[in-house]
């Protein structure tokens, strides 16, 4: 008689991601993904071939995660970009080892930062049609230098070096808006 299973794959990838967004994605491994999950690695490679399908299957769940974090998050001003940069740098500041995996990390699973930022909801379409909508003669133009700016400061706050308010950092944000029209 066969044994019955007693961990999902679901469980599997459960206890990852909840290890990926506490200590990061380079401390799961076989082990310690296993002693995370309360089995042993056998039933890890039943349900993945190896490690690397398994970082397949995380990475999309981090996506997941940050699309939901993103469409949940509240919108503090009408200029373009603001509330897409403060949910973003927000986070960098409170799901650190999540942005690294996503925003940070060599392999993004073919995925471009653009796409990880537009995801399933088309965040970054809708927000250069917002920038059209309010005059910018160049919104693919704006959104890069808006990006750069967003992006910047997200990584700054991961080493300590960003610390604004989020009043100062949308004020910083729609100050940097106005200054790019001009550009």
């Amino acid at each position: 008689m066969a044994r019955k299973e007693t961990i999902t794959k679901e469980e599997i990838l459960n206890a990852a991601f909840q290890m990926t967004r506490e200590e990061g994605f380079a401390q799961v491994s076989a082990r310690t993904l296993a002693a995370r999950a309360g089995c042993s690695t056998q039933p890890i490679f039943r349900v993945y071939k190896n490690m690397e399908e398994l970082g397949e299957d995380l990475f999309g769940r981090a996506i997941e995660f940050f699309s939901t974090y993103c469409a949940g998050f509240a919108k503090v001003s009408s200029t373009p970009f603001v509330n897409m940069g403060i949910a973003y740098i927000r986070f960098a500041q409170e799901e650190r080892q999540l942005f690294k995996l996503l925003f940070m990390s060599e392999n993004r699973h073919g995925k471009s930062l653009y796409d990880l930022l537009n995801g399933n909801s088309g965040t970054v379409v809708r927000e250069i049609g917002n920038a059209k909508v309010h005059g910018c003669k160049d919104p693919s133009g704006m959104f890069m230098r808006m990006w750069i700016c967003i992006h910047g400061s997200a990584c700054m706050s991961l080493t300590g070096d960003y610390d604004l308010p989020e009043d100062e950092t949308i004020k910083l944000l729609e100050e940097s808006y106005k200054a790019f029209l001009n550009v």
